[in-house]
């Protein structure tokens, strides 16, 4: 059986923080450190001192971006890859771990990893309101709203959904090869959807990136929401 994340967070804010280069940035991160964590000489914890503006938030992390500090209450994954490099890490992560990943199907395997599961829904893109589903939209990024709708948040805060390139990064953390053309055209077509869904359901998200390739939201800047 699925599960049905309750509504913790009924008619508030909630910021979902993706892997873009970004996302350092917004926060003044110095430019050696963001080189140092890129290339594994430094942990991603490193960033967590100048992201305490956000400690008091309602945070969903996708991917990486759990091991910024454990003031983030919710992981957020949807590919396999990824979990099977970081499932040590995901133990010790004491927020709530969810995923839509087949693989947790099954209840044996999510109780083994200590993982709530959400399926995935026929409705592919956009946002389900059917309980216990999301819509994958192709990436973990942009399901991840669905997740928030779920939590009951009416205000969506997008960090580090850049969907380009920086130079030659593709995300504020290492472990993807920089020589790999990562897959953004394909992953940006879901966001069209999702803003139907979102103004259907009285939803209000905003990109806090002026410089983001995702041009369906407002952009603002992270001073401006603070």
């Amino acid at each position: 059986m699925a599960w049905i994340p309750p509504k913790i967070w009924k008619d508030g804010e909630c910021w979902i923080l993706g892997g873009g280069p970004s996302l350092p940035r917004q926060f003044g991160v110095p430019e050696e450190l963001v080189r140092e964590v890129r290339q594994g000489r430094k942990p991603v914890t490193a960033y967590s001192p100048y992201l305490s503006p956000i400690y008091n938030k309602h945070i969903i992390a996708v991917n990486n971006a759990y091991m910024l500090g454990d003031w983030v209450d919710v992981c957020w994954f949807g590919d396999n890859s990824w979990y099977l490099v970081h499932r040590l890490g995901l133990i010790r992560f004491k927020g709530i771990k969810a995923t839509c990943n087949i693989r947790f199907e099954k209840p044996e395997p999510r109780r083994e990893a200590r993982l709530k599961y959400l399926a995935r829904d026929s409705k592919r893109f956009g946002i389900t309101t059917k309980e216990g589903h999301v819509s994958w939209n192709g990436n973990s990024g942009a399901s991840a709203i669905n997740l928030a709708y779920h939590f009951g948040a009416k205000r969506i805060l997008l960090l580090g959904f850049d969907m380009q390139k920086d130079g030659n990064a593709t995300h504020w953390h290492g472990g993807h090869d920089p020589h790999v053309e990562p897959p953004f055209k394909r992953h940006k077509t879901s966001f069209a959807y999702i803003k139907a869904d979102a103004e259907r359901l009285g939803i209000e998200i905003l990109n806090v990136n002026p410089d983001s390739a995702i041009d369906e939201f407002p952009k603002v800047r992270l001073e401006d929401v603070l």
